[in-house]
């Protein structure tokens, strides 16, 4: 379980970057107009939650449960996502990000793959924000591939059973370190989590913003952090509790 911060900034916010498709709709375009719209957002994004002195950033770009959209998007897609990686990682660089990516990514191209692989490994020593991109993934899924290299550990005598808690299973899960989420970002007005990162999320704050997401930007992003400000997170704990504290 986490503790409770004494500051009023999320260490780490993920983002489910919904509505790029209404927004294309709304515009008589195609929805892939809408995803590059999208990329401006998070550009915006990026640099705001830099700005604020937030630790990880993770964006939620392609569900595992996105290949059944139609192929034609799904191809689409596809090519956006190896633009951005070709076009953005040396910027990202430039600032000091660090750039992860989480997912299974062996349904990707080869050349997508390459292109993630150059990327994480280009920005690994980089000290500044955290980004990372969920990509083919999804919450359930990685719970139960966490689980079962775990038991693979016992079955090769590396484990006890009686050692696996919730942090061992923390390790696991997504591979690649970074703390709990402390605040969800939902655009486009739907109200929920759709398999995001449902072990990081215990905890987490909600904040739900009607704004589909190629209209989200820096202020609207402040939005969200200044609302979890003013939020009082108790983890189990009574409100005198968290007083006394001086939380």
């Amino acid at each position: 379980m986490s503790s409770p911060q004494s500051s009023n900034l999320p260490r780490h916010v993920a983002i489910i970057m919904d509505g790029n498709n209404r927004w294309a709709r709304a515009r008589g375009l195609s929805g892939v107009r809408g995803h590059r719209a999208g990329v401006e957002s998070v550009r915006a994004v990026i640099r705001r939650a830099a700005e604020r002195g937030v630790e990880t950033l993770t964006l939620f770009a392609f569900s595992s449960e996105n290949w059944k959209r139609p192929p034609a998007e799904v191809r689409a897609l596809m090519e956006l996502f190896l633009r951005v990686l070709k076009r953005e990682v040396g910027k990202l660089h430039e600032h000091g990000i660090r750039l992860s990516v989480i997912g299974e990514r062996e349904r990707f191209s080869n050349t997508i793959q390459q292109y993630i692989a150059r990327a994480e490994s280009l920005t690994r020593d980089n000290q500044g924000l955290h980004l990372i991109i969920a990509a083919n993934y999804g919450g359930q899924r990685d719970i139960a591939l966490a689980a079962r290299r775990l038991a693979e550990r016992v079955e090769a005598g590396e484990l006890k059973a009686e050692a696996i808690d919730e942090h061992a299973l923390d390790e696991e899960i997504g591979r690649v370190s970074a703390p709990p989420v402390d605040l969800c970002i939902r655009t486009s007005g739907e109200q929920r989590i759709s398999n995001f990162l449902l072990w990081q999320l215990a905890y987490a704050e909600l904040f739900f913003s009607p704004c589909l997401w190629p209209d989200f930007g820096g202020d609207a992003f402040d939005e969200a952090l200044d609302d979890f400000a003013h939020r009082q997170r108790r983890f189990g704990m009574t409100q005198e509790q968290i007083e006394a504290q001086g939380a």
